[in-house]
């Protein structure tokens, strides 16, 4: 494949197509919807839904907005981490394009517009329960409330597993709902804190889970621990789900079920070696399914690329309002309101990539990649291919959650180890078509050496188009910005060394204690 052919075939990317809206007059005349927004925080929601073909993790409240409206096959981040997805979501702009917000646990600069504040000042009543924008410190610009809006936390629930948070997240919702002045629309972001972990141990058996029932992905080792722990995020993932349905079942019973625009995503892949953070399919590849009864065909299944700085624009064009120009995002509103399934616009390329998310380097750097995904192939770039992708092995890999499945991988060593925590090189390039897992590199086959030329020559012209201080050379600004997490207290290399100081020297102290303490042995007698 040639540079040729590969410009040629992206070309819809530079001139969109806007299609004919496929909704009546009358629909396309209809008041502006209300937006619920639904977000799970770390949920492999692309290949752990029914609508997407699992079997062993239920889903039929997702898979219900499937069936009555729109599922997206190719929706994705452009950071696979939680506070930089949620910055992107909330601007319209691709992480790198955020300054401090870029980094996980960072500073969400004040100089970039939300869209939860355009929509309150078109007339939209917004609010927030559960995980918004975070971790990281929205104040220092002067933010008095979280960049999602509002928060309405004070209602909780009784759960069926420790690991999973009281919130009640519906009734939250309904509590807003009571609140704000009845001929107001609405734009409230429904965020959960499942399946993040910690998990309760052992919960997915103990609620009647089937360990063999399980489908292992081909990166991890096919154990038994390794089948509990995926059992345990199942169980916060079905609960979600329940939420999803209380939260319909309370719009039907207020009339506002057709007149509500309702989107569900997740902000990335799983919390386990591989996935979350890390530059691999499942983890930046998302589920998104939305349903608007007055406003969108049911049945229908879109295979364009969509990414999450798209949802602001669309929110704002809905509400009627000029998207703003900080947003670097294309609204999906002709996506939406066509009646047809497969390619609609053929938006068929996309960009993802990450800098630094959680500690455990020297100088605390991060670990910077930049990746474009097609049709075909992801191709990745690792810029400091002599860094350890997770973090270093003496802070035990701080940009991997801890969790039975991390720990057999830590003991089990070798392949397993290798791919989740292994120095991996410059180059990377996947066939996702035969490979979605993305454990077979291709970078280095010589019949794949034209493609991994195009592909990185095309992935870097569009990133400096978009300005990435990495892809023009400025790229050392990002580990300058403050990381404000109080995890830097376990996870910082500085407090590593500082503790492995201490303890080095506590050792050697104990020893000089016990020698001088040790019983003098009798003097031998003198020769005669």
């Amino acid at each position: 494949m040639t540079f040729r052919t590969l410009a040629f075939r992206l070309l819809p990317l530079a001139v969109a197509t806007v299609l004919p809206s496929a909704v009546s007059a009358a629909d396309a005349e209809a008041p502006r919807p209300n937006i619920l927004f639904i977000i799970f925080d770390d949920w492999n929601g692309s290949t752990h839904a029914g609508a997407y073909g699992c079997d062993w993790i239920a889903t039929p409240n997702f898979d219900r907005i499937a069936k009555e409206g729109i599922l997206f096959r190719n929706a994705f981040t452009s950071n696979p981490k939680c506070s930089p997805c949620r910055a992107s979501i909330l601007t319209g702009r691709n992480t790198w394009q955020l300054e401090e917000a870029a980094c996980h646990n960072g500073i969400f600069p004040a100089k970039f517009a939300v869209y939860p504040d355009l929509m309150e000042e078109a007339g939209y009543a917004v609010g927030l329960t559960g995980k918004g924008w975070g971790p990281g410190d929205f104040s220092p610009g002067g933010r008095t409330r979280n960049p999602a809006g509002p928060s309405f936390d004070e209602l909780t629930q009784d759960v069926p597993a420790s690991g999973i948070n009281r919130n009640d997240y519906p009734g939250n919702f309904a509590a807003f709902l009571d609140q704000k002045p009845e001929d107001e629309p609405f734009c409230f972001w429904m965020g959960f804190k499942e399946p993040h972990r910690g998990y309760e141990l052992g919960s997915g058996v103990r609620l009647g889970k089937k360990l063999e029932d399980v489908e292992v992905p081909s990166y991890f080792p096919d154990t038994e621990i390794v089948r509990g722990d995926l059992l345990d995020y199942a169980v916060e993932v079905e609960w979600c789900d329940q939420q999803i349905g209380r939260a319909l079942a309370i719009l039907e019973e207020r009339g506002q079920l057709e007149d509500t625009l309702v989107i569900v995503t997740s902000d990335h892949g799983m919390p386990f070696p591989f996935v979350k953070g890390q530059i691999h399919e499942d983890g930046f590849h998302l589920p998104l399914a939305m349903r608007w009864g007055r406003g969108i065909k049911p049945g229908r299944v879109v295979e364009d690329f969509v990414n999450v700085r798209d949802f602001a624009p669309t929110f704002l064009e809905l509400a009627g309002v000029e998207p703003h120009p900080q947003m670097t995002g294309k609204s999906l509103v002709n996506l939406i309101r066509s009646g047809e399934s497969g390619w609609i616009e053929n938006r068929d390329l996309m960009l993802t990539g990450k800098e630094r998310h959680d500690l455990g380097r020297p100088n605390d750097w991060g670990y910077p990649v930049r990746a474009i995904r097609t049709k075909e192939f992801l191709y990745i770039h690792n810029f400091f291919p002599d860094r350890w992708p997770a973090g270093n092995p003496e802070t035990d890999f701080g940009n991997c959650d801890g969790g039975p499945t991390k720990e057999v991988i830590k003991a089990l060593g070798g392949y397993y180890y290798d791919l989740s925590f292994g120095k991996r090189p410059a180059d990377e390039l996947y066939r996702i078509t035969d490979d979605p897992e993305c454990v077979r590199n291709l970078a280095e086959d010589l019949a794949f050496q034209e493609t991994v030329e195009d592909l990185r020559y095309e992935m870097m012209r569009l990133l400096e188009e978009e300005g990435d201080p990495r892809a023009l050379g400025k790229g050392a600004v990002f580990d300058t910005y403050e990381y404000v997490g109080g995890s830097r207290n376990k996870k910082g290399y500085d407090v590593w060394l500082k503790a492995r100081e201490e303890s080095t020297l506590a050792e050697l102290e104990a020893r000089l204690e016990a020698a001088a303490k040790a019983p003098k042995g009798k003097k031998k007698p003198a020769k005669k």
